[in-house]
């Protein structure tokens, strides 16, 4: 684990990029063993490959998706509700994983 500097993750993939792939990894990993293995890697691939992730202080993590991530989807048919639902736990669990790789959980 990197000594975590708020001021240099506004440099995060110059600086953090380590971390944050180990971040990501583990909160798919989680993700597959516990909803349908199809629809988290689309969702990983179609929607999280263009996710940013931003350091909001006091040891929180906020991940923003790109618009519109539902009408990103492509090749898995899913109801909007269960995506949606899906992909909030999804991003709870990077948010998570982020705290943890970086020492605040």
């Amino acid at each position: 684990m990197a000594d975590f500097d708020p001021e240099q993750f506004e440099d995060k993939y110059a600086n953090y990029f380590p971390e944050l792939q180990q971040a990501y990894k583990n909160a798919f990993n989680r993700m597959n063993d516990q909803y349908d293995s199809e629809l988290v890697h689309a969702i990983d691939q179609q929607v999280l490959n263009e996710s940013e992730p931003f350091y909001e202080g006091d040891g929180e993590f906020r991940v923003e998706l790109p618009e519109d991530p539902y009408d990103r989807l492509t090749g898995v048919l899913v109801e909007r509700d269960r995506f949606e639902e899906v992909l909030e736990r999804h991003v709870e669990e990077i948010e998570a994983e982020l705290q943890r790789v970086f020492g605040f959980a």
